[in-house]
């Protein structure tokens, strides 16, 4: 298996040569870039699964670097500086970056994100990488559950024939008689059925195009397509934003912490067994206010997304 292509974008010679090893130690194969212009050149070449982008530097700055790159490109994109205000945070996020590192930061906190984004995106590092090699010998912090990420880019439902809610959903006429050969039946449409007032995420054994639905106050959420609908209208959400409202619908009216939320962002378990510092949590402030305003929930009276002052946030009660 060929490694993986990481493009970094950073004037500091020092902090280049941090990145460099360890996305190396990550399984990536490095594109070492000192500004923006040569950075973008690197992500056309390559299409990187992984962008790292400064946002300090001479001649185009991050921002509108981030900008650019997400004009036809859809690598991961972190961004990585020392402006840790939250205007910041928000301006990094709503120009297209997924990821926001607040400088001075530790190798290890940097190879922790990267190994979340792998986690959901569903891959990990390439057999005999030196990534495997350092995952076997690190001890600092147990091991995360395993789980199942969902897709990395957002699918529209009705593309792939999953009804939306309310539509009706095609069934098959099946033959009583075990012994008797199965022959193809027309297919009958059944009358439609109301989804769920309440979120209740579909098992397993139960689980059908209509039944994974999430729906709240005239919002759906379908975690198999990760697609989005607000009063029947499809809503483009960042990944980030989806996993913080696909983990507020499933918990109902319970409150989430920010680091509760920053854990089900990265696909871990316990506060207690992982790091969580305050640009963490910025971070996730950042994408639930841009997740508001995608959702129209600005008012004075939360529709959506409640905050629960001091804590964190919940599913706000219907109206």
């Amino acid at each position: 298996m060929q490694p993986w292509v990481a493009v970094v974008i950073e004037d500091d010679p020092a902090i280049r040569e941090i990145l460099d090893m360890v996305l190396q130690q990550n399984g990536f194969s490095v594109v070492l870039c000192a500004d923006g212009q040569s950075g973008l050149a690197a992500i056309g070449a390559h299409r990187p699964l992984l962008t790292t982008c400064d946002v300090q530097m001479p001649g185009m700055d991050g921002f509108a670097v981030a900008r650019r790159i997400r004009r036809s490109h859809d690598t991961y994109l972190i961004m990585i500086t020392a402006m840790a205000e939250e205007i910041d945070v928000v301006q990094g996020l709503e120009a297209g970056a997924d990821d926001y590192l607040v400088k001075p930061f530790s190798p290890r906190e940097l190879r922790a994100r990267v190994d979340a984004m792998l986690r959901r995106l569903d891959i990990g590092p390439p057999r005999g990488s030196a990534a495997q090699g350092t995952r076997d010998t690190e001890t600092a912090a147990p091991a995360p559950t395993p789980v199942v990420p969902a897709p990395s880019a957002p699918e529209r439902p009705w593309l792939r024939g999953a009804p939306l809610p309310g539509q009706a959903t095609p069934t098959v006429a099946s033959t009583t008689t075990p012994s008797a050969p199965v022959v193809p039946s027309p297919v009958v449409a059944a009358p439609a059925s109301p989804i769920p007032a309440s979120p209740i995420p579909a098992t397993a054994e139960t689980a059908s195009p209509t039944s994974a639905w999430l729906t709240h106050d005239g919002l759906a959420l379908h975690p198999p397509t990760r697609s989005v609908v607000l009063d029947e209208r499809p809503i483009d959400l960042t990944a980030t934003e989806f996993d913080l409202l696909a983990a507020l619908l499933g918990s109902g009216s319970r409150v989430r912490s920010k680091a509760d939320l920053v854990l089900a962002v990265r696909g871990q378990g316990h506060v207690t067994a992982y790091f969580v510092n305050d640009a963490d949590k910025r971070t996730v402030e950042a994408h639930v206010a841009s997740l508001r305003r995608k959702l129209g929930d600005t008012g004075p009276q939360a529709r959506f997304v409640e905050d629960v002052r001091g804590v964190g946030y919940r599913l706000a009660g219907r109206h």
